[in-house]
């Protein structure tokens, strides 16, 4: 199995930092007159548009914020670092994604059996500006969204706004040209299930994070077997293999050596592999002399 685990340090933090608040400055302006102009014109499809706009801009102010705070270096309170602050961010904006979505599929149902009537134009003008303002953040957030699940998040909201705006516009086109008022609710109810759609494939990545799970792209038996191939290397168990961070992996193992073997030698033949395959910078190795003398022979532990 072939493994990618290259990491972008090259965007300046800084001058990603002055990207998100300028985002966020347009998106909360965007917000404001999308609202305004849903209630003008008794459109809400336009106001769904609206409060999934106004979740971007509080998803880029959490995230801007998490990204300060994680840039924190380790202390005496938080000997890992605050990197993992970011993970909760993205937990926090993907909960309320699923609110608001859940509250608009709840609109969109009312308003099929309680029609209002809906000023087309009005709708398609806003959308219009919106459409460019989506397009405008995504492209300020797209480079940061390579290395960040936070910024990766608002870019995919920001792209699925630009998706709403253009589904906003063709309801108040069908409205103008063909009276469809029901069209509105249907797109409202469109866009509540592309906003479902979209949590449901970025919140497992984000709870692997926060529940010290394996990362996806490295198999832990790969890495046993990698570990048992090694030259003065008996046996392998109590491993725990977890992300520390996004881009940053650990592992932890009791190792078993056969009789010959060097002590030390091994070790680091086995951190310099653990490393050069599997880009496991931080591992750490308890040496054994003989597996009977650990109370925990579990190869993984919490498996026989």
């Amino acid at each position: 199995m072939g493994h990618d685990h290259s990491h972008h340090h090259h965007i300046d933090p800084e001058a990603g930092d002055a990207k998100v608040a300028f985002a966020v400055g347009l998106n909360l302006l965007l917000t404001v007159a999308q609202i305004i102009g849903g209630v003008l014109a008794g459109s809400l499809s336009l106001v769904a548009d609206a409060l999934h706009n106004l979740s971007d801009a509080m998803s880029l102010i959490i995230a801007f914020v998490a990204r300060k705070i994680a840039r924190r270096p380790a202390d005496q309170e938080m000997t890992f670092g605050y990197g993992r602050i970011e993970a909760v961010a993205a937990l926090v904006n993907y909960t309320t994604l699923i609110v608001i979505a859940l509250y608009l599929v709840y609109e969109g149902v009312a308003r099929f059996f309680e029609p209002s009537e809906v000023t087309g134009w009005i709708i398609v003008i806003i959308a219009g500006v919106a459409l460019a303002v989506d397009l405008g953040t995504a492209a300020l957030t797209y480079r940061m969204s390579k290395t960040s699940m936070n910024i990766r998040a608002a870019f995919l909201h920001n792209l699925a706004d630009a998706l709403g705006s253009v589904a906003v516009i063709v309801a108040g086109t069908l409205v103008i040209l063909y009276g469809w008022h029901w069209v509105d609710p249907l797109v409202t109810l469109l866009i509540a299930g592309y906003i479902l759609w979209h949590t449901a494939v970025e919140m497992p990545s984000v709870m692997r994070l926060l529940m010290l799970g394996a990362p996806a792209d490295i198999d832990v038996n790969e890495v046993i077997d990698a570990m048992h191939d090694q030259t003065g290397v008996a046996s392998v168990h109590h491993v725990h293999l977890w992300m520390m961070g996004e881009h940053e992996n650990a592992l932890q193992a009791h190792v078993v050596l056969t009789p010959e073997a060097q002590m030390p030698q091994t070790r680091n033949a086995l951190h310099r592999m653990l490393k050069a395959r599997f880009d496991l910078a931080h591992s750490t190795l308890q040496i054994e002399e003989d597996w009977s003398d650990c109370a925990d022979s579990a190869q993984v532990v919490g498996h026989a």
